[in-house]
């Protein structure tokens, strides 16, 4: 929504609500030069309001579940988007690194179900370390956090594709094998509405992630 149409409804309201207690408000002015204006008390909301309304406007709102597709897996999945989540995960099993041409790719496969039984490698982009929960925490590993390897993929919602960040986990205990967590979200210029599910519907890109910024 444009934010000057934003703000247009913003006040109306104000003086919707204004109308219907005139015979209860009233403001006075200290200053001897004059009582104060009630109408002006819409405009000065909606000026305090305008930061938040323009931030806003260019955001995308998604439901709490969307359709993901994973380019270059050929793969489409129903994800769960969690802003209390910092960081995204991808549901894989039998998960290992190795080289190849002196640089650490991984190799996994998809924990999803028996049709995705082929291995798939990609370069390792980083090691990320992961805090474990209360249930989790192995004494004999002295450490209370895991470590999972991280990709880059191109991920699909709606007609927005990203590069981002995920990292490889076996996650088929949970009922989404793709998690997407606020970092991102932030890529994806996202507003999450948890009242909604897949509101931008099926994957839709035409565009190169690369390129999509």
């Amino acid at each position: 929504m444009p934010p000057a149409l934003a703000c247009h409804l913003f006040m109306a309201r104000i003086r919707g609500s204004l109308r219907s207690n005139a015979g209860r408000l009233e403001l006075k002015n200290p200053c001897p030069s004059g009582s104060m204006r009630l109408k002006a008390l819409p405009l000065l909301l909606c000026l305090l309001a305008l930061p938040g309304i323009s931030a806003a406007a260019g955001k995308t709102v998604y439901g709490l579940n969307e359709y993901a597709r994973l380019s270059g897996i050929d793969l489409e999945v129903a994800a769960k988007l969690d802003t209390g989540a910092k960081t995204a995960s991808l549901s894989a099993r039998d998960i290992k690194r190795f080289k190849r041409n002196g640089e650490s790719w991984v190799r996994f496969y998809l924990a999803i179900d028996a049709a995705h039984s082929h291995p798939i490698e990609r370069p390792l982009a980083r090691v990320s370390k992961i805090k474990r929960r209360a249930g989790d925490y192995d004494p004999d590993e002295d450490k209370n956090y895991t470590a999972r390897p991280v990709i880059a993929l191109d991920v699909c919602m709606g007609s927005a594709l990203r590069s981002i960040e995920v990292n490889l986990t076996d996650r088929s205990a949970f009922q989404y094998p793709l998690l997407i967590g606020s970092e991102a979200l932030k890529r994806f210029d996202a507003l999450v509405d948890p009242s909604l599910k897949y509101a931008a519907g099926k994957p839709a890109c035409a565009t190169d992630a690369h390129t999509a910024e």
